[in-house]
């Protein structure tokens, strides 16, 4: 997946796609290339559109699902947060006693 993310970012900085830059974008973060990938990487997108790919990427159900499911744990969190304030005071009190003796 890290030659893709390097190919992405080179993309995306306006640099060309060669195997030299996406050697380096590798060794920068700090994996060890293989050539035979990143020359088969290389090859594979010389003739794709990447900007036409990244749009042809559905991505319109995810940010959808994501405020439901952090909803539900605020309400859900504030529900039970007095219930285990009462519940830790007395323990709370009692190391403080158990500090100053």
């Amino acid at each position: 997946m890290e030659y893709i993310y390097s190919a992405m970012l080179l993309h995306k900085a306006g640099k060309k796609l060669s195997a030299s830059s996406i050697t380096k974008v590798l060794e920068a973060a700090g994996v060890t290339p293989d050539e035979g990938r990143i020359k088969a990487l290389v090859a594979t997108l010389k003739d794709i559109d990447i900007d036409e790919a990244i749009k042809a990427v559905p991505v319109a159900a995810a940010p959808a699902a994501t405020p439901a499911t952090e909803e539900a744990p605020k309400t859900k969190a504030k529900e039970e947060k007095p219930k285990k304030e009462e519940e830790e005071k007395p323990e709370e009190v009692a190391g403080l006693g158990a500090l100053f003796g």
